[in-house]
């Protein structure tokens, strides 16, 4: 009985640490992550017109909006997708159960996430990335 309480314990701990990790990661992704990228958008979008205006046909910013947009699209309909999995995770009685959803389900949807976020942190202004870059981490003294 000692062995089950503790596994018990074990699930609801991992089964937490998804869930804030899960919540973290969505607000960032909303409330700081989309909309550098979209103001980042719209300074490309305002540059096309002015190399349009004088003239000027280059497909480089273009290119870089939609690899944006596709990347926001996709954030967006992941963070959906994540929180409609932690509702249906919440129903659940069972901790076994609700610990296989998050692992299973939640985990890989959070690495996705970031393997977008990642390639937009690539592309971003940094003057626009509201967060600490990998090589500002890396190199910083």
């Amino acid at each position: 009985r000692e062995a089950e309480a503790r596994y018990e314990i074990a699930l609801e701990n991992y089964i937490k640490a998804i869930q804030i990790e899960s919540r973290a990661l969505g607000e960032i992704v909303v409330n700081q992550i989309i909309p550098c990228c979209i103001e980042y958008q719209n300074k490309l979008i305002t540059n096309v017109k002015g190399l349009k205006e004088i003239g000027i046909d280059t497909k480089t910013p273009v290119d870089i909006l939609k690899q944006i947009s596709e990347g926001i699209d996709k954030l967006i309909g992941l963070n959906k997708e994540m929180f409609d999995l932690r509702v249906k995770g919440n129903e659940l009685t069972n901790a076994k159960k609700q610990a296989a959803l998050y692992c299973d389900k939640v985990k890989p949807l959070m690495d996705e996430m970031r393997d977008i976020t990642d390639n937009l942190e690539g592309i971003v202004d940094d003057e626009l990335w509201p967060l600490p870059k990998y090589r500002e981490m890396l190199f910083s003294k």
